[in-house]
């Protein structure tokens, strides 16, 4: 075939070396392509490729051994035959063959494949065997590798359909990412229906090598996508993946549908905190802490797709609705603000200029109730006041069908409107036959149209959400905590948390727990060891009474379940008495062998708040961090938040605020705030604690008492790893390259680099 050296973008020729230095450009920007398991057969795989491949702008080489030619296109035998190296393999042979195919690609100099075969970990240990020789052989080749199992990549723009889905999509500013291949048929089907252009579309497939996080990186960085779309099925390289969404999402929208919220996610756990944090939890803050948008259906993607490639992005979540009728009016306030979007206020000068323009009747208010007998010419005149309001971030036009609607004409002014504002316009056309032009008319001039208007202001509200985020960049969470632990301090920590591991224990006593926490600079009530009747006696004399007395033990921590835990004691005859009835309680629960002895503790008045500060380690992300309402009572309250670590001092009090003891911590009903500033050191230095110290697993600070003088921890446990979880800052584990299949073995969670002051941007469009 002929080399052909250029693609064609919107109608123009565009030089496909011109993104040739991005890290993925050999699948994305192939300046030469070679199908291996080119098929004549209609209705196979390779003949589908080879009919969708047929498009593509550069050089294309089919490759079969059982073939010469293919409807009048030369076939090689193998790439090595090939009279020059290509950039991009599609192989689409028997999956037992497809180990040594790269091998050979890796000999030719290929830099990039595509393996839609399928039969590899999905089917079994023999086929996990050969997804392992393909990793191995592209590895050693530097080959890129996108799946295997998959359905393709399609790149629009350079009419690159390396896929065998029966269609091309429009060229536009969506990526579209997928661990489904039938759903990408299905977008690419809806796509073309509702005149929704991409910028990209991929099949991920197995990720055998390339994952999520490299191609959030790749479509971040480049400038025909403005908004990033995922459906997922597993995370993969979890820390990796929030690390290139959290710099994505400075930039454009990222939103993903994650399916599996059901899935079982128990596990007997150690403290409170283990028990809070259920695995759809922590992805659902792991999401929000990196700016990824999480949508719970495939209608809300298509929406958001629709709405954020046709228009440009909203500077805010204030929405102007303008209609001839007041119910749909209703249902799409209600979801406006359901979603966090709100009502654009009219400001005295709008209503004057409605007023002016409008019947005496309509609504007064957004609303804008113009009447069911609305002609196309109101419908204008009231647009145009909204759309030049300075209240209004966006404007949102239903349209019911009443014997004298002007649907067709209503569209053309939409349409024409929508031009002379830098606000995004949108439509709900509602009804069927009688509105079918119209739509049509909004869809080919690039207004998004929705069926529903509910629908229309809940995709409002998810993009206005997304764009809030722009910009919001962390500090360094390792900056400013105050602590500054010296070698020894650190030293003697890792040498106890060691030492517990060796011994085969998991858990630490209250006092191990509290000499790690103060190393950590983490205020704790001074506590003391009593292993005897005497000693016990002796060290309440010492710390004045009354004490508490609680049960010392390296197997129970929860200490009241087991009756280990006396407040208030005011004598040395009630300290013994405590020592003597927790002892016997604990025996009597367990046996004797967890009897350690007591700790004591000097009372402190209960004034300010009771806080639980904890952390477990979620199997993908690892360390989260939980704040909330502590006490006794935890479990049944549920009032506590989750962060991923690290946190800054601006995350820490993101925490607080999303639960509810967080609006009583500075002052209600004439009860004093605690210290904030102090509260948000504390669950910085936390933050940094768990991130440095892996062998940690949960962490219960209960209760976290907090004041206005101050706060300190009464109560903590900890339970450990006997293992060492690889992928921690402490052991230093980056990861293998291009290994996106792991769980946590992989680099830790990385700040995004400074944020500049881009903004969202739209081709041709002000913004």
């Amino acid at each position: 075939m002929v080399h052909r050296a250029f693609g064609m973008v919107s109608g123009k020729p565009q030089e496909l070396g011109e993104v040739w230095s991005k890290p993925l450009s050999g699948l994305f920007a192939p300046r030469s392509i070679a199908l291996i398991g080119a098929s004549g057969t209609p209705g196979s795989v390779g003949e589908a490729l080879l009919r969708n491949l047929e498009a593509y702008g550069g050089a294309l080489f089919a490759v079969n051994p059982h073939h010469r030619s293919i409807g009048g296109t030369k076939v090689f035998p193998n790439i090595s035959s090939l009279p020059k190296a290509v950039d991009l393999a599609v192989i689409a042979t028997p999956a037992p063959t497809v180990p040594e195919v790269l091998r050979e690609c890796g000999r030719a100099g290929v830099g990039a494949a595509v393996v839609i075969s399928a039969g590899f970990g999905e089917s079994g240990p023999r086929g996990a065997e050969l997804a392992s020789e393909c990793l191995s052989a592209a590895r050693a080749a530097g080959i890129r590798l996108l799946g295997p199992n998959c359905l393709g990549l399609m790149v629009p723009r350079l009419q690159l359909n390396a896929t065998f889905a029966g269609g091309m999509a429009a060229p536009g500013g969506v990526a579209f990412l997928s661990q489904s291949g039938a759903l990408c048929t299905a977008v690419l089907d809806w796509s073309l229906r509702e005149n929704v252009g991409f910028s990209a579309f991929v099949s991920v497939g197995a990720m055998l090598d390339v994952g999520w996080d490299e191609l959030l990186s790749h479509f971040d960085d480049d400038p025909e996508t403005t908004v990033i779309l995922c459906y997922m099925e597993s995370v993969g390289a979890a820390r990796r993946f929030l690390t290139a969404a959290r710099r994505a999402s400075q930039r454009k929208p990222v939103a993903v549908l994650k399916v599996g919220r059901t899935g079982p996610a128990s596990k007997a756990a150690a403290s409170h905190t283990g028990a809070l944090t259920g695995t759809d939890a922590v992805l659902d803050e792991a999401f929000r802490s990196a700016g990824v948008l999480r949508v719970d259906t495939l209608s809300e993607l298509f929406n958001l797709a629709e709405l954020a490639s046709k228009q440009p992005h909203p500077r805010g979540p204030r929405l102007a609705i303008v209609t001839n009728a007041g119910g749909p009016a209703a249902l799409a306030t209600d979801a406006l603000v359901a979603g966090g979007g709100r009502l654009a206020e009219l400001c005295v000068h709008a209503v004057e200029l409605l007023d002016k323009r409008l019947p005496t009747q309509w609504s007064h208010a957004n609303p804008i109730d113009i009447l069911g007998d609305a002609s196309a010419e109101r419908y204008a005149a009231a647009m145009e006041v909204v759309a030049d309001s300075p209240e209004t971030d966006a404007v949102l036009v239903i349209l019911t069908p009443q014997s004298m609607t002007q649907a067709d004409q209503t569209a053309e002014v939409v349409c024409r409107l929508s031009k002379t504002t830098p606000k995004p316009v949108f439509a709900s056309w509602m009804g069927g036959e009688m509105v079918a032009a119209g739509r049509g008319i909004l869809n080919a001039a690039g207004i998004p149209t929705f069926d529903y208007p509910d629908a229309a202001a809940a995709a409002f509200a998810q993009l206005s959400r997304c764009r809030e985020r722009l910009g919001v960049c962390p500090g360094d969470p390792m900056d400013g905590d105050g602590v500054s632990l010296f070698s020894t301090e650190k030293t003697a920590v890792e040498q106890l948390l060691s030492e517990a591991c060796r011994s085969g224990r998991r858990l630490l006593t209250n006092v191990e727990s509290a000499q790690i926490l103060s190393a950590y600079g983490i205020p704790v009530l001074e506590t003391r060891v009593a292993q005897t009747e005497d000693e016990a006696v002796s060290q309440s004399e010492a710390l004045g009474f009354p004490v508490a007395v609680k049960l010392l033990s390296e197997t129970h921590t929860h200490k009241s379940d087991v009756g280990g835990v006396r407040l208030d004691v005011a004598s040395p005859e009630e300290v013994r008495g405590a020592w003597r009835n927790i002892r016997d309680s604990l025996t009597l629960a367990a046996g004797p062998d967890g009897f350690k002895g007591v700790t004591l503790q000097p009372m402190v008045k209960r004034e300010g708040y009771e806080l639980i500060l904890g952390c477990s380690r979620d199997p993908q992300f690892g360390p989260v961090v939980l704040f909330g309402t502590g006490g006794a009572l935890v479990e049944v309250y549920r009032d506590t938040a989750l962060g991923i670590p690290p946190l800054d001092r601006a995350g820490a009090k993101r925490l607080m605020e999303r639960t509810k003891i967080g609006a009583a911590l500075g002052g209600v009903r004439g009860r004093p705030g605690v210290d904030l500033s102090a509260l948000e050191t504390a669950i910085m230095r936390f933050s940094r604690m768990v991130l440095e110290q892996p062998l940690i697993e949960e962490v219960d600070i209960n209760p976290l008492l907090a004041s206005a003088s101050g706060l300190v921890a009464i109560d903590s446990r900890m339970a450990l790893h006997l293992e060492q979880p690889p992928g921690s800052l402490a052991s230093g584990a980056a990861g293998t390259p291009h290994r996106n299949g792991s769980t946590i073995d992989e680099a830790p969670f990385q700040q995004p680099p400074a944020c500049g002051e881009r903004v969202f941007e739209h081709p041709g469009r002000a913004v």
